[in-house]
């Protein structure tokens, strides 16, 4: 999304504006871990490590990277570094191995832990050390590189960080690792929870060793229900607590862009996990020509579009981040639907469309377009989870959905015979929310009461805010005020050379602001101002 200042390629501060700090007592400092793993290699793990640690870096924080997976150390050569700094084992558990600088101001690598006695890196199982290790860096966040290893160490550190990242790419290879990752976390929670007792631990392994390979979260809890309800009841309690987050990188085309999306549909509706999009990184050449010059993307090539997915999965990390601390740091609930799907409870017509009982004609049409696609055959979101069979009865119940709900009798006799003794009004199945986009929207909307009052001056940077800020898309602000969107655009871009007379784009921004709730006659005087200013200056730089 170009912003103005496009050509600005000296710029090292992130393009998109930082959220307020948590204020901290004076000389306090809160830690704050961020694990990158849950992928096959070559998806972009590192990429986001780097680039995550530039971001707040430049913000003024204090951070240190690390490779936690010594056989695939390489965040050294993205930070300009010849060598990866190694130290032993035990230099790195007895505290004595210091984070070095990068040609970054703030930023510091922390060194890989290597056995000097052999030709190859020390064991991954030998991981506990970077947990002691972490806990004494006296900076304001630590960024993991997991690897693409799903050892027991690599998962209780993705685990334990207050931020877990899956990070994928749009093949197959790349997502059925991802969903193997949020199977082998599952796995590792209910082991941890079951540690002490013993008999009850042998109970789940007999199960899971009697289950086909890569069996689901749910499957497993069915099948120990079978042996044992109060074993079946914490194997259920312990999936409900697995949550992580996910990246798509490499993303080419335009259907790659939903695919996070989707996958998070998918691992909550089959594998009762809630996996919580954060956003992706699109492919782009500026990547490899910055890892080349071995410079990390947001100061090699800032304006790119990659570096600018970067910041706003960044900025929706640090929303994240704002909202564990006003909850002290606890996981958001997860949304009773969630729970009724992680319990393998049927599903009604609604939660199968993932629309409330409210929802309008063209609403359950968009989200039966939307069901068709993400269960059609062949499709991305599916790889590894939903076999044959599953797969057409689930487009069946697309269907009936589809030709229950968009009949005006059907769907009343439905309501009737399915919600007996509720009305519409007091019953209304919600869509999971996206926790990350919405801790990101609280946070812009908080920053914009206190930004926005009777003297503000409205520019296109500060328009598009307000848009985000609502969840609104430029595609609906078109659709309800009939304005071009390519106007909509060059309004929010400040793209002046492509809007039409002033007194049109007086019209548009009036109707913009009618859209987003602003007081149409400030907007549209404080723009068409700023719009004159910017024109006659230009006039003169050019005269």
């Amino acid at each position: 999304m170009p912003v103005p200042g496009d050509d600005d390629n000296e710029r090292l501060t992130p393009t998109i504006p930082p959220p307020p700090m948590i204020e901290l007592p004076s000389g306090a400092r809160t830690r704050r871990v961020i694990a990158v793993g849950g992928g096959r290699g070559g998806v972009g793990k590192t990429l986001l490590t780097v680039n995550l640690g530039v971001y707040f870096a430049q913000l003024g924080r204090e951070v240190v990277v690390c490779d936690t997976d010594p056989f695939g150390s390489n965040l050294h050569g993205v930070l300009g570094l010849e060598t990866p700094p190694l130290v032993t084992s035990e230099a790195l558990e007895e505290g004595k191995a210091k984070p070095v600088g990068t040609i970054v101001p703030g930023l510091r690598l922390l060194p890989t832990a290597y056995d000097p006695m052999t030709a190859t890196p020390i064991r991954p199982s030998r991981g506990s050390h970077w947990a002691r290790q972490i806990e004494k860096l006296d900076v304001d966040y630590v960024l993991l590189n997991l690897g693409a290893s799903t050892t027991a160490s690599t998962l209780d550190l993705f685990l334990q960080a207050d931020v877990g990242i899956c990070v994928t790419a749009p093949e197959p290879l790349a997502i059925e690792t991802t969903y193997r990752f949020c199977r082998a976390l599952y796995l590792r929670v209910l082991r941890r929870a079951l540690t002490k007792e013993r008999f009850k631990l042998r109970l789940v392994e007999r199960v899971i060793a009697a289950l086909p390979p890569l069996a689901p979260p749910p499957a497993i809890v069915a099948e120990i229900k079978r042996y044992d309800d109060g074993v079946a009841k914490v194997a259920a309690e312990e999936m409900l607590r697995v949550a992580a987050h996910l990246v798509v990188g490499q993303t080419r085309l335009r259907s790659d862009l939903d695919l996070g999306m989707s996958m998070s549909v998918i691992a909550e509706r089959f594998l009762g996990i809630s996996l919580d999009y954060l956003g992706h990184i699109e492919h782009d050449d500026a990547v490899w020509l910055t890892v080349r010059r071995r410079q990390p993307l947001l100061i090699d090539s800032p304006t790119s579009k990659s570096a600018r997915n970067i910041e706003r999965v960044a900025r929706r990390i640090l929303a994240l981040l704002a909202a564990q601390s006003t909850r002290g740091g606890s996981l958001p609930p997860r949304s009773p639907a969630a729970q009724q799907r992680a319990a393998a409870l049927p599903a009604t017509l609604y939660e199968v469309l993932g629309v409330p009982r409210t929802a309008a004609d063209d609403e359950i049409r968009r989200a039966v377009k939307r069901q068709r696609e993400i269960f059609r055959e062949g499709s991305l979101p599916l790889c590894s989870v939903v076999a044959p069979d599953v797969l057409r009865q689930v487009q069946a119940r697309i269907e009936e959905a589809h030709d229950t709900l968009l009949d005006p009798v059907r769907r009343r006799a439905y309501d009737l015979s399915t919600f007996p003794d509720d009305t519409p009004a007091t019953v209304v199945p919600q869509r999971s929310a996206n926790a990350a986009q919405m801790a990101e929207l609280a946070m812009m909307q908080a920053e914009l009461a206190r930004e926005i009052n009777a003297e503000t001056q409205f520019s296109g940077a500060l328009l598009r805010k307000v848009r985000e800020s609502q969840g609104i898309e430029i595609a609906e602000i078109a659709q309800r005020t009939k304005i071009n969107v390519a106007h909509l655009n060059a309004i929010e871009n400040e793209s002046f050379g492509e809007l039409p007379a002033l007194v049109y784009v007086q019209g548009f921004v009036q109707q913009v602001a009618k859209h987003l709730k602003l007081d149409p006659a400030q907007v549209a005087k404080t723009y068409t101002r700023r719009l004159r200013d910017l024109s006659h200056g230009r006039a003169r730089g050019s005269g």
